[in-house]
């Protein structure tokens, strides 16, 4: 691959699972920066939260994004307000291709209402939270290269299928031999 491929999202959207899948198509390396920020504190995202606040999360996030968009080109999952932030946005815009998984409000509440995991729905209203969370970052998710919708119930292999073929609408290039 030529670039890098990032995608983007509300928590729920299914970001590492479509991810994982993309990458064992394509033969090609997959990250989650969640995951990656994880393993460098050595604390959860949540525990990360609750002991430095956000702004030290989204200083780390940006770090390490910047370490994985340095290396190989691969397929790189970002936590839900990683795209909000523009300097993000500026870092994936000059080395990859972003790509929205665009799912409805309903979705995502079915996916992530059972999941305690999730510290900025740590609220007396977390569907409430989500639903203003969506709204606030529809705006900055419409900057992707390339929006995905993905529906209720589509499986796994139909969205990994949209993807493909959505990047390979509008930009055939990164996804061409180095």
């Amino acid at each position: 691959m030529r670039q890098s491929i990032v995608l983007i999202g509300m928590m729920g959207a299914g970001k590492t699972a479509v991810g994982t899948e993309l990458a064992r198509q394509l033969g090609v390396r997959f990250v989650d920066s969640d995951a990656e920020i994880e393993t460098a504190a050595a604390l959860t995202v949540s525990e990360i939260f609750e002991r430095f606040g956000e702004s030290f999360f989204r200083d780390r996030e940006t770090q390490v994004l910047e370490r994985l968009l340095s290396g190989p080109a691969g397929i790189l999952a970002t936590g839900g307000g990683a795209w909000v932030q523009p300097r993000n946005r500026d870092l994936i815009g000059r080395s990859a291709v972003s790509v929205w998984l665009d799912c409805d409000l309903e979705t995502l509440w079915r996916r992530v209402r059972s999941r305690p995991t999730r510290p900025l729905l740590k609220t007396p209203d977390p569907r409430g939270t989500l639903k203003r969370l969506l709204a606030e970052r529809r705006p900055a998710y419409a900057l992707a290269d390339v929006t995905v919708a993905v529906g209720q119930d589509d499986l796994l292999g139909v969205t990994v299928d949209k993807v493909l073929a959505a990047i390979r609408a509008a930009r055939p290039d990164a996804l061409e031999p180095v």
